[in-house]
């Protein structure tokens, strides 16, 4: 058993706060630890207020990304359920929200702030005075500019949404990663890719 002596000025949460990887140790040598998944995303304790800090606009519903996307595994096309078919990707409804969220409460307060918000907007829907969820868009092509979603996801497969979304799986906040307003990305993209870049292929 090992002996702690606390200084003056060091309170008791302090003393355990340095004591806690020496207890963690401890811990995990009488019970083994689950093995770490390379691909999960821990994700740090963050609330609506400190989306402030944060990159990217801030949302009327402080949705993580990381969270969804990142430590449940959702893929992108379960919300963003148009993009296959459709030149948009579309926001999700509200309705496809509380197909989760209308059991799931979430697992703590913070979580259920959130939530709370989420299913008042989807109460309020029915009422045309009411306040409607409008979220601040990150994305947007010129609209000289013709971009099939549909076409690209088929192209590039799995990995389309992050070639020029950015990994949005590790984003607690959403924020542009690739200038998409330039030609020049696109271009570039094309190029790697050899595929067509004839000036009619993009604006027509």
């Amino acid at each position: 058993m090992r002996k702690l002596v606390i200084a003056g000025g060091i309170t008791s949460l302090t003393a355990l706060v340095l004591l806690a990887p020496s207890l963690r140790r401890s811990t995990t040598q009488q019970q083994p630890a689950e093995p770490a998944r390379p691909d999960s995303v821990i994700a740090p304790r963050l609330t609506a207020a400190d989306s402030g800090m944060l990159k990217g606009p801030r949302q009327p519903i402080f949705f993580r990304h990381d969270i969804h996307a990142g430590v449940f595994k959702i893929p992108c096309q379960y919300c963003h359920y148009s993009v296959d078919v459709a030149t948009e990707p579309g926001i999700p409804s509200l309705q496809t929200c509380m197909g989760c969220h209308a059991v799931i409460s979430g697992t703590d307060s913070t979580d259920r702030k959130e939530i709370q918000k989420l299913r008042q907007f989807w109460s309020d829907s029915a009422n045309t005075q009411a306040p409607r969820l409008e979220w601040v868009r990150i994305h947007a092509v010129a609209r000289f500019a013709h971009f099939p979603h549909m076409r690209h996801i088929k192209a590039l497969g799995v990995n389309a949404c992050q070639t020029c979304h950015g990994d949005i799986a590790r984003m607690p906040q959403v924020f542009r990663v690739n200038t998409v307003t330039n030609m020049g990305f696109c271009i570039t993209c094309h190029l790697q890719r050899n595929v067509n870049r004839d000036c009619t292929a993009c604006h027509y």
